[in-house]
């Protein structure tokens, strides 16, 4: 019988950190946040830049089930060895048979429809009430997370123009995360393989003090840390090659429905303005009788 997979040792930093007392905390967000310079460099150094004492580290280390920084630094390192790529790796061998095509489809339609009703309603409710009541709105989606991240964007803008951003639009993302303030909502969407893009973005909120919603594929995602608001939908289950967006893509246009439906009266109002300013610049091919 083979062993069950070990997670990954930042995994597990990153499950283990609310429990852990706050200096601690500190500390290992530091070595998640700096986990290739936690395989290169000397404990002493380590300490000296996050401003914690040395034991503090090999405390984080037994905190956490490890002998001593030591073994956690060797997994560490081992973590961070090239892995097979994680989406050729789902690839499956071509079916064969004059309907295997066709089959495959049929399977991952499925799939699809299974994932959806799993998606819970009342958290993307609670969520779509932070964004009423924030100030602004900053939406992060890196690579093809980028595109649930502009439907959301697109649809919100509709009737909140003014009011909503994505990350990193009109520049560098630094800018943005220096930007983010007190009363404003950040949503941070993503799945395995996560992008250091989008735990930047999750810790800014933090330091912040905005309001942090993670649409993710699991609790232990990285930008899910300490969330105000986790949104979960099912990358995996899909049978193709690439982990699935239906979910994600269904979350977004869920937290804009009921984002505009809390607006009431106003919202109708802008977004008719919207649609009028639209059709004055013919955006859109005029139906013909």
């Amino acid at each position: 019988m083979a062993e069950p997979a070990k997670s990954s040792p930042l995994s597990e930093l990153r499950i283990a950190l609310p429990s852990l007392p706050l200096r601690l905390q500190e500390v290992g967000r530091f070595v998640a946040a700096n986990d290739y310079d936690a395989t290169t460099r000397s404990m002493r150094d380590l300490a000296a830049e996050a401003g914690a004492d040395p034991a503090a580290f090999t405390r984080l280390a037994k905190a956490i089930g490890y002998s001593g920084w030591d073994e956690l630094r060797a997994a560490l390192t081992e973590a961070r060895r090239p892995q097979i790529s994680p989406f050729s790796g789902r690839a499956k061998s071509r079916r064969h048979g004059p309907h295997a095509d066709v089959a495959l489809v049929s399977d991952k339609l499925d799939a699809e429809a299974m994932g959806l009703p799993r998606i819970a309603a009342l958290p993307i409710a609670e969520a779509a009430r932070a964004l009423h009541d924030a100030k602004r709105i900053w939406i992060a989606g890196y690579r093809s997370c980028r595109s649930v991240a502009e439907l959301l964007n697109y649809e919100l803008r509709l009737f909140r123009p003014e009011q909503v951003q994505l990350v990193g639009a009109s520049g560098p993302d630094d800018l943005d995360l220096g930007a983010f303030r007190p009363g404003e909502a950040v949503i941070v969407i993503g799945f395995l393989p996560y992008t250091h893009a989008s735990v930047r973005v999750a810790q800014a909120a933090h330091r912040a003090g905005a309001t942090l919603i993670a649409v993710a594929d699991g609790l232990s995602a990285p930008m899910a840390e300490g969330a105000d608001h986790v949104l979960l939908f099912e990358a995996a289950s899909s049978p193709g090659f690439f982990p699935s967006l239906t979910g994600a893509i269904a979350i977004a246009q869920s937290l804009a429905a009921v984002t505009f439906s809390l607006g009431g009266t106003a919202a109708k109002k802008r977004l008719e303005n919207t649609e009028a300013r639209l059709a004055a610049a013919s955006t859109y091919v005029s139906e013909k009788g």
